[in-house]
């Protein structure tokens, strides 16, 4: 069972679907994903990004070896749109790029958590296509607030996942389209840092708590997006993402 937040003829709904055609909106409505607009499924609490944790995505960057322990900052909650919605693109920049990413949402409150205990500790899955502007990337290791918390670059959804329904999360399709075309594809089996081993690592030094988000990284395929492109990230079995990038309205 997949699950949505979603707005509907002025009003918010929870809504769950089984094909992604048909929603059932919590008041027993069943209606169509065309006459919905998708908000962010999961309401966040602290939202943690990690940075090269795809060893070919950290040699496409030019690093010549994998970081030795995870690279993570935080992300505000302002980054966070629906699917089919738009981000923008700010007129002046060289190169802004999608990024593929399978997100963790935490269950329940936890602290010095044991990497075999980690799966407990989940509630469910999303998607996340955590936009990064390089222009403004002052140092990898730790992205600077322009870089990864922009308004309305962190697209999220379209469904949250329960956990029970995606038996290994470490073995899971990304791909992603720009225009229609193939531009990214990879495995979370090639994560660097094990989702298990983010948690225990997270909570060895400070409280993981219920609606927790975790961008546990992108695979390589890094390439520039412009005014007009339909960007569509998808993890098998979560779901598939959409989105449009655009100018800013005061400078189109």
């Amino acid at each position: 069972m997949k699950h949505a937040i979603i707005s509907y003829k002025g009003q918010i709904y929870n809504a769950t679907t089984n094909d992604e055609s048909i929603l059932q909106l919590e008041n027993g409505e069943s209606v169509s994903v065309d006459d919905v607009q998708f908000l962010p499924p999961v309401k966040p609490h602290t939202i943690f990004t990690l940075g090269l944790n795809y060893a070919d995505h950290a040699a496409e960057l030019s690093f010549k070896e994998a970081p030795k322990e995870p690279l993570v900052f935080l992300k505000g909650p302002n980054t966070l749109i629906g699917h089919k919605e738009k981000t923008i693109r700010p007129i002046d920049v060289e190169f802004m790029h999608y990024e593929c990413e399978l997100a963790v949402v935490i269950g329940k409150q936890g602290k010095h958590i044991k990497a075999e205990d980690a799966y407990d500790y989940i509630k469910g899955y999303t998607v996340a296509n955590d936009y990064a502007i390089r222009d403004y990337l002052e140092n990898y290791y730790r992205p600077n607030l322009r870089t990864k918390n922009r308004d309305t670059c962190t697209p999220i959804g379209p469904y949250f996942v329960d956990k029970n329904d995606i038996p290994d999360p470490m073995n899971l399709t990304l791909t992603t389209t720009v225009n229609g075309e193939v531009v990214q594809t990879g495995s979370t089996k090639d994560m660097i840092f094990s989702i298990s081993y983010l948690i225990e690592y997270l909570s060895s030094f400070m409280t993981l708590n219920e609606g927790d988000i975790l961008l546990t990284g992108t695979p390589k395929g890094s390439v520039d997006t412009n005014h007009g492109d339909v960007v569509q990230t998808e993890v098998e079995g979560v779901g598939r993402l959409e989105n449009t990038i655009i100018a800013p309205r005061w400078e189109a």
